[in-house]
């Protein structure tokens, strides 16, 4: 559906008065009324917009299936969540996995991992592994973002569990997709990295795995996570393409591969919002915008 000319007029014109996303708001409103909410519109606004902070939670809880599309029923099925998180939680306690004292994220791991019957024996309960380290991370993440303990559980599960279901399989070529990027927008840029040995030693745990969890602050992050959890994952390329291209002088300095890896993987946090916002720039510019109407 072609875009509607008048619409735009008011966009471009909330926007010039300092009233960006007015328009929107009042669309996600009226999306929100539906019963049953339409997941494919509400992802496709996700895809297009920024969530607004008093709506992201509650956006994310449906798109990733926490609760149900029947909004009739949200109370019903929140109910039934915050009954299962305690289950989980007392078993663990029972079984000496936790205690008081416990980190929330380590209780969030091992109810994880009771959940998906790979909880190791308790007496052969190690320090977390990468892979662990990695749900660690978003765990930390989501706490900053997310003040209730059982809607932080059930968004960490179902955040980790929906990307690696759905882009499990594509995670190991983002690097790739990263470098041919870089060769479009910045060439210099790739054969300094290449030719000191950076390009393969960036820190891609962090940026794709973590989906920047870690790396960007949560002001920041959410929006970022608006685009993976409303289905895309390729929004992580541009986000670590962006921030190459934002430290492209500080980076042309360094000869050494530690050297660009330890800067890129501790970047100054006063910047990124707009980073995010030139990523999703570059990201509509390669990957174009959703087209279902919302």
């Amino acid at each position: 559906m072609a875009d509607d000319p008048q619409r735009n007029f008011r966009s471009a014109y909330y926007e010039k008065m300092g009233f960006r996303g007015v328009e929107e708001k009042k669309s996600l409103e009226i999306l929100l009324k539906d019963n049953p909410l339409d997941l494919e519109k509400l992802s496709t606004f996700s895809q297009r917009f920024p969530l607004p902070s008093m709506y992201r939670i509650h956006v994310w809880k449906v798109l990733l299936g926490i609760l149900p599309p029947h909004s009739d029923s949200h109370a019903l099925v929140g109910g039934y969540r915050k009954e299962q998180y305690q289950d989980i939680k007392e078993a663990l306690e029972v079984m000496r996995y936790i205690n008081p004292s416990t980190p929330s994220t380590h209780v969030y791991l091992r109810m994880f991992q009771l959940e998906n019957q790979v909880l190791p024996r308790c007496s052969e309960t190690l320090p977390p592994d990468e892979e662990n380290e990695d749900f660690l991370a978003v765990s930390r993440a989501m706490e900053e973002i997310v003040d209730d303990p059982v809607d932080c559980y059930w968004l960490i599960k179902c955040f980790i569990t929906q990307f690696y279901t759905k882009f499990g399989d594509s995670v190991p070529h983002l690097p790739k997709s990263l470098e041919h990027y870089l060769s479009q927008e910045e060439p210099r840029l790739l054969t300094h990295l290449k030719n000191t040995g950076a390009l393969l030693q960036l820190p891609y745990s962090l940026w794709f795995r973590r989906c920047f969890a870690g790396c960007l602050p949560e002001c920041s992050l959410q929006r970022v996570w608006d685009k993976v959890i409303s289905g895309s994952c390729k929004i992580l390329v541009f986000v670590a393409l962006e921030i190459l291209l934002s430290y492209k002088i500080m980076l042309l300095g360094i000869n050494r591969p530690e050297g660009v890896v330890n800067f890129l993987s501790n970047i100054p946090q006063e910047n990124t919002d707009a980073i995010v916002t030139k990523a999703v720039e570059l990201w509509q510019k390669y990957c174009g915008n959703p087209v279902h109407a919302v």
